[in-house]
């Protein structure tokens, strides 16, 4: 699919008024647009006019004379590190004339007046039927956050079109389709395949050479392995150099590999023409409401935002500079220009130039994409942005672990059983290893067991072990498949270790949610803030205790 960028700009000062900007080029050229259909949003609201000042005194707005908003050029940064541009301020010279002391109002230790008024905020959101940001986060419509963000500070807002802005049910399988096509007529035996949607999930990784398909945790260490559609054994996959040895012949080791390189070679020609040649857009935009899922809260998330819409190439586009084009008409006709202008339409073109047309930088743009590595990690490594993943399968993950926290939680007691029983039994392996060798125990009490007392304590304890492992192994097993049945859940691999995926998410994503139109339920000034991340050597626990007199304290125990 065309890439297509959508570039809003962020709504951060008071006063504002309709540009009047428009293009000086003259000279006209038909080139094809490699874009779907798609409606613009056309805000009248401009960040940057010239004619803010000289309105100023006809358009005021509302707080004009007691706020103030830090603006580009005096903006510092917070406690957490984050920029202050965009952060609303409280002029309080204007207030004292009007018999109002701003200090004097909020008298009292501020732990008790933020008590206070943060009860009184709960209730009011309540009252207003408004969401808290802390409650929208908890469900699978939140958005999350990996790296503090303040969007106060953001001046655009980059999107990504495909699985981004517009997300599509039908699109994989007549893609599927049309490459199957084109495999036959390179002369690959493709009859009797079909598509299957849950066969494969996101952020698995190709071994071209042995033709596997794998998940891997965190570490880049395999848990999960498929060859063809076979899902590997655990065997298969702690010793993967030696899978083929098992399945194939040797000899024909060697051959076996071109020929997964040459398939996958072959399969990527193959898809790249389904794109390019296309009949699948026609198809798709002559019957769109069989490929699209409209999404109706999209549009009201993104009111307040100007854009500038931009058809490119990924990831070219962060990297590398194109001509850029204006589309001047509904039927595709373009011509050549050198700047974009807010509320314009274009093809080509670079990020570099978008920023010089937007005249911001950097962290001041935030890019929404549904790809971790043409959409976020690129703009994130090249240009320094600020990045927010979509991921419309965390809708389905975060309702399938709700689902499995009983399930998960059985397993969890049956390994800190396992746990216990096995600590127990490594130190009277530890006691008979130093028995036979004349040494004592750790303890008296071992010491002081007989030989058949140790022996057979050992044993008992070592069946016990056994029947827990029989337990346990066909429960991790299917550990996840509430989410796909082969591959477990998205962000996980393993019980309690983070996927592959994950990681990357955490390492390119400042936030991640499943869909655009989840900003809906947050405000444009929205600041957010990273969790807690544990660590390996947070040992101590944190639980409160009732005191006799009813009060309740904090108890770390290291």
């Amino acid at each position: 699919m065309a890439s297509i960028h959508c570039f809003f700009r962020y709504p951060v000062q008071l006063n504002t008024s309709t540009s009047t900007s428009t293009s000086t080029s003259t000279s006209t050229s038909r080139v094809p647009v490699s874009s779907f259909s798609f409606n613009c949003l056309r805000c009248s609201r401009s960040s940057s006019s010239s004619s803010v000042d000289a309105h100023a005194a006809a358009n005021k707005n509302v707080g004009d004379d007691v706020f103030s908003v830090t603006s580009s050029s005096e903006y510092d940064v917070d406690y957490l590190g984050e920029s202050t541009k965009g952060d609303f301020n409280l002029n309080f010279d204007r207030l004292q004339p009007v018999g109002i002391d701003g200090e004097a109002a909020l008298d009292g230790p501020i732990e008790e007046v933020a008590r206070m008024e943060a009860q009184e905020a709960e209730h009011l959101l309540n009252d207003f039927g408004i969401p808290s940001p802390s409650s929208a986060r908890n469900s699978p419509r939140g958005i999350f956050c990996s790296r503090t963000l303040n969007l106060r500070s953001i001046s655009a807002i980059g999107y990504d079109m495909d699985y981004t802005l517009m997300h599509y049910n039908a699109w994989e399988g007549r893609a599927y389709d049309y490459c199957m096509v084109n495999l036959r007529n390179m002369g690959f035996p493709v009859e009797g395949l079909a598509f299957d949607p849950d066969l494969v999930i996101r952020g698995l990784v190709i071994d071209k050479e042995k033709g596997n398909l794998v998940k891997a945790d965190r570490f880049g260490y395999v848990k999960r392995a498929m060859h063809g559609t076979t899902m590997l054994s655990n065997r298969a996959v702690r010793w993967s150099t030696d899978w083929m040895k098992e399945l194939l012949d040797p000899n024909l080791v060697p051959l076996i590999i071109k020929d997964f390189i040459r398939q996958y070679v072959a399969v990527g020609k193959a898809l790249f023409r389904a794109h390019v040649e296309g009949q699948l857009k026609s198809e798709i935009m002559s019957k769109p409401e069989l490929f699209v899922e409209p999404d109706p809260e999209l549009p009201l998330a993104l009111l307040d935002q100007k854009e500038v819409i931009v058809s490119a190439r990924k990831p070219e586009f962060f990297q590398m500079s194109h001509p850029l084009y204006e589309v001047v008409t509904g039927e595709g006709l373009m011509r050549p220009c050198f700047k974009a202008r807010t509320g314009g339409l274009y093809s080509g073109g670079s990020a570099q130039m978008i920023e010089n047309s937007l005249n911001i930088h950097g962290d001041e743009i935030l890019y929404v994409g549904d790809h971790i590595y043409t959409d976020v990690s690129q703009s994130k490594v090249h240009l320094r942005w600020r990045t927010a993943l979509i991921c419309r399968e965390l809708e389905e993950e975060y309702n399938a672990l709700i689902n499995s926290r009983g399930q998960r939680a059985r397993l969890v007691e049956l390994i800190n059983q396992k746990e216990v029983v096995g600590d127990l039994f490594n130190q009277l392996r530890l006691s008979l290893q130093r028995r036979n060798r004349g040494r004592p125990a750790q303890t008296l009490a071992a010491t002081n067991m007989d030989d058949q007392e140790l022996t057979e304590s050992m044993q008992k304890l070592l069946v016990v072990m056994q029947r827990l492992d029989q337990k346990i192994a066909p429960m991790l097993e299917s550990d996840g498949e509430l989410f796909n049945k082969r591959w477990g859940f998205l962000s996980r691999a393993g019980l309690w270790d983070k996927s592959h995926l994950m990681r990357q998410i955490e390492k390119y994503a400042d936030i991640y949610t499943s869909r655009v139109s989840n900003f809906l339920h947050y405000t444009p000034f929205m600041y957010f803030r990273s969790q807690e991340q544990t660590l390996a050597h947070d040992s101590y626990s944190y639980y409160c205790s009732e005191r006799n007199d009813g009060s309740v304290s904090g108890v770390i125990d290291n």
